[in-house]
């Protein structure tokens, strides 16, 4: 599986999840937490373990906190801007 059909399985999961979120801010939080999740691990001087690997820990983390993570947006003005849904659409 490309990293673009993995991105988008991931997308589904976290609208599933989350009724709250539109499909593009949906998709900007998967892609965001999965560059986050990458740069941290290369950072901290890991090896790379692959896409499945970063699939597997974002599955998780949509699991966990997929339902509230628009509120953690609203708590983090870095992450703010993802909650101004003037631009995009809901589902």
């Amino acid at each position: 599986m490309d990293a673009n059909a993995i991105i988008e399985k991931l997308t589904s999961e976290l609208l599933e999840k989350n009724p709250n979120l539109s499909v593009g801010k949906a998709r900007t939080w998967i892609e965001l937490l999965w560059s986050d999740f990458e740069t941290t691990y290369a950072k901290a001087g890991y090896e790379y373990r692959g896409a499945e690997y970063t699939q597997r820990i974002i599955r998780q983390w949509i699991e966990s906190y997929g339902e509230k993570i628009h509120e953690f947006a609203g708590r983090n003005p870095k992450y703010a801007h993802l909650l101004d849904e003037s631009d995009d659409s809901l589902n």
